[in-house]
């Protein structure tokens, strides 16, 4: 699917930001994609992935050929731009331990069954240090409420362009891998009572834990 007829597809205000934040990619943090037939071309899905960066969101969703909705803490809704740009892209407001806000996750249904997909961080946070965090129960709240295919995904390289306290540094690769879908029978258990959403998020975690850096293409 070419760029501009994805783009075509897709609201416009959502198109603009997303064809923007490709050309950034491209032009500042381009590394290897891998892994994008592994995305859903149609029905709801979830993207979970690793979190070290403020560059993750737009880097990972830049590179979903579909309009997806986003994440994000309610702390960052403040007067002015940044309220309007996240409730243009379609941004979800949570609290931060990333999941048991009930509107939040009403909302969250409500774009999965539009036929969305929604991109998740199961660490709740960013890395301070680039490594991957122990797992959240939030995320695995939401994914046993959807009962969705999860995509796993893994970034990296955002932590060295622009991490938790550093600088933002220009022309650092960021590469990303998304894998193999994981169906809700592989991550949900049913009968596991209290434990039940961790014990998901666990095991999404563990799948974007198994998931390695790209070797560069060689020309």
């Amino acid at each position: 699917m070419s760029r501009i007829y994805r783009q075509a597809m897709m609201q416009p205000l959502y198109g603009f930001f997303h064809y923007l934040a490709l050309v950034i990619y491209d032009m500042f943090f381009r590394g290897e994609v891998v892994g994008l037939e592994n995305l859903p071309r149609e029905g709801s899905f979830l993207i979970a992935a690793n979190h070290a960066s403020f560059l993750d969101p737009p880097l990972i969703g830049c590179q979903v050929q579909r309009q997806i909705s986003y994440f994000a803490r309610k702390t960052l809704w403040k007067p002015g731009f940044a309220s309007w740009w996240l409730d243009t892209v379609g941004t979800i407001p949570v609290d931060r331990d990333g999941g048991q806000d009930v509107s939040a996750i009403k909302r969250v249904l409500k774009a999965l069954k539009d036929d969305r997909g929604l991109i998740l961080f199961p660490e709740g946070t960013r890395s301070p240090t680039g490594a991957l965090q122990a797992p959240k129960a939030g995320v695995g709240l939401i994914c046993c409420r959807a009962q969705v295919p999860v995509i796993p995904a893994r970034i990296f390289g955002s932590f060295e362009a622009y991490g938790k306290s550093r600088g933002l540094h220009l022309g650092i690769p960021v590469s990303i891998v998304f894998g193999t879908p994981i169906a809700p029978a592989d991550y949900d258990v049913p009968t596991a009572g209290k434990e039940r959403y961790q014990i998901a998020s666990e095991r999404i975690m563990a799948r974007i834990a198994t998931l390695r850096v790209p070797s560069p293409v060689v020309i």
